[in-house]
């Protein structure tokens, strides 16, 4: 595979562009990772919007992508050995990017390896646990009588942001500059108030991860990145 037109997914999400990287996404937490950090480095790219239907991502364009069917996914016809790159999962999509741009990775392999580390820890722990939570909160979920299933995830979510507040402590980023870290796991922390649990996690007994969620929507990239590719009109 040499170019973007040769891919099947094409001739559903047609490229305008097809020198430049391709994003299918939908602005989900793990979708936006991928347009913040876009946006964040400054790469062109056309985002093209893959919505979480069946008909969207179990169509045999996208199943051609990620076999995984789901968003985001990216087709980079410019990699580094010149040929395309097709990929899927936000985490490694993220780290492709940084090494890519050499931006939001550190300096040092030690840096590196401390901000892989920690989406990882995103990857392992906040997306999942915050996610079931949200299930057995907002969504079909919460019709189970059954309390365990909800608590189970509750108490693992409230764990989870204890280690981040700890993390946070004397930082202004995750590790200490900002970084892919920081793109994977903020927009999860924000999906909370979408998920109608912050209550449940008692957010306000995390001053630290309150003010770094502030300080990351701020930033104008991930204002840009959170609403793109943008979703469609109701």
């Amino acid at each position: 595979m040499t170019t973007v037109t040769d891919h099947p997914i094409n001739s559903r999400w047609a490229a305008d562009d097809a020198t430049v990287l391709q994003l299918y996404s939908f602005p989900t937490p793990n979708g936006v990772k991928v347009s913040i950090m876009l946006e964040e480095t400054g790469l062109p790219y056309e985002a093209h919007l893959v919505t979480l239907s069946d008909a969207d991502v179990k169509s045999p364009e996208f199943l051609a992508l990620n076999p995984n069917n789901k968003i985001p996914a990216i087709i980079d016809p410019n990699a580094p050995d010149g040929e395309a790159v097709t990929l899927f999962e936000s985490g490694a999509i993220l780290i492709y990017l940084a090494e890519k741009t050499g931006k939001l990775i550190g300096n040092t392999p030690a840096e590196k390896y401390q901000a892989i580390q920690w989406v990882m820890f995103q990857m392992g722990g906040v997306g999942p646990m915050f996610g079931q939570l949200g299930y057995f909160t907002k969504f079909a979920g919460a019709e189970i009588e059954d309390p365990r299933p909800r608590e189970r995830f509750r108490v693992e979510a409230k764990r989870l942001l204890s280690v981040l507040e700890k993390q946070l402590e004397g930082r202004e980023w995750i590790t200490g500059s900002y970084s892919i870290a920081d793109i994977a796991i903020a927009p999860w922390l924000n999906a909370l108030e979408y998920y109608q649990t912050k209550e449940l996690v008692g957010w306000a007994e995390y001053p630290n991860v309150n003010a770094y969620l502030e300080r990351f929507l701020a930033r104008p990239a991930v204002q840009a990145g959170m609403n793109i590719p943008p979703r469609p009109e109701a």
